[in-house]
């Protein structure tokens, strides 16, 4: 593509001078609280507690060439996260050559920068405490996917219109990289509309494969509905997985919203699992109070009575 020629061939031509002018640092951080618990059949998990916390650092500034240069750490004790630093990363951008993102971790590829589910992951709740199937919802197996990655979004070469693009090199283990591309769509008020596929690769062709991703939101005055659908085709010995979830939201006051979400998960099980979740917020200041439910049916695509399942939560935010 030309544009994307001439995109980096200015990033060539600025990085040759890279003296900075003075930058700025911002420090933001947040804390959250939660109660919840589950009901059904042969459930027995009583209430669980729940602590959330994180602080980003953000330093950047301009360069007399006209870069704008920006750092971000975010420490927040994510599980299973070695080191003292979760998020990281270093992103270069302008008007003429876009915007690049190098990422040591917490980076997207370009089917993960999309929000794969419009309802917002009901299956998240189930997951690892009632489901034992790994690939309900999930991503591949790829190895490392959004570390050390690159993400570029291209200058805007059209009005509403957003091209990017992603690369995560390979690492030990796997025989190729992974390259994703999308495309987002604003150019009618209200509407915003997302595609992007990423190849993803493990090193073999049985567990290797592709995710594709399409979502649709559309906002009228106090009312937002969206769709989105998530395709995961895998190797012979992995799980193909189709995700299609459906939303409604209504913004009833500034500090008040409520929303209705449904997914459906099919694996190639005799019965799709289905989720549905209503979800209510109150904002005050720097809080946020939540308070949803949850029904699951069919979870892992089985009829079993064990398979039909409640989940509730309140929580609270703290943001500073």
């Amino acid at each position: 593509m030309n544009m994307k020629k001439i995109g980096l061939t200015a990033l060539a031509a600025s990085l040759v001078s890279v003296s900075a002018n003075a930058g700025a640092l911002s420090m933001a951080g947040g804390a959250s609280l939660g109660v919840g618990g589950y009901s059904g059949d042969n459930v027995d998990l009583g209430t669980s507690f729940t602590m959330g916390n994180q602080f980003t650092v953000t330093g950047g500034g301009e360069l007399d060439n006209g870069l704008n240069v920006s750092l971000s750490y975010q420490l927040d004790h994510k599980a299973g996260v070695t080191g003292p630093f979760d998020d990281h990363s270093l992103t270069i951008s302008s008007d003429e050559i876009g915007t690049i993102k190098f990422s040591g971790h917490g980076g997207s590829s370009a089917s993960t920068s999309i929000d794969a589910t419009v309802a917002g992951d009901i299956w998240d709740g189930f997951d690892g405490t009632l489901s034992t199937n790994a690939s309900s919802g999930k991503t591949l197996t790829a190895t490392a996917p959004g570390n050390n990655s690159i993400f570029y979004t291209l200058p805007e070469m059209m009005e509403g219109v957003s091209l990017f693009a992603s690369y995560n090199p390979a690492v030990a283990g796997t025989t190729e990289s992974e390259m994703g591309y999308g495309i987002t769509y604003t150019g009618i008020e209200g509407l915003t509309a997302s595609y992007a596929t990423t190849d993803e690769n493990t090193g073999t062709a049985n567990t290797s494969g592709e995710q594709s991703v399409y979502k649709v939101t559309y906002a009228y005055g106090p009312v937002t509905v969206g769709m989105s659908n998530s395709d995961y085709d895998v190797g012979s010995s992995g799980t193909d997985s189709e995700t299609d979830s459906y939303s409604i939201a209504y913004t009833v006051s500034d500090e008040l919203s409520l929303s209705y979400g449904v997914e459906e998960i099919d694996e190639g099980s005799a019965v799709n699992a289905e989720y549905s979740a209503i979800v209510a917020s109150y904002v005050s200041g720097g809080v946020t109070l939540t308070a949803k439910m949850e029904d699951a049916e069919n979870i892992d695509g089985t009829t079993a009575a064990a398979a039909d399942q409640s989940y509730w939560f309140l929580g609270a935010a703290f943001a500073f």
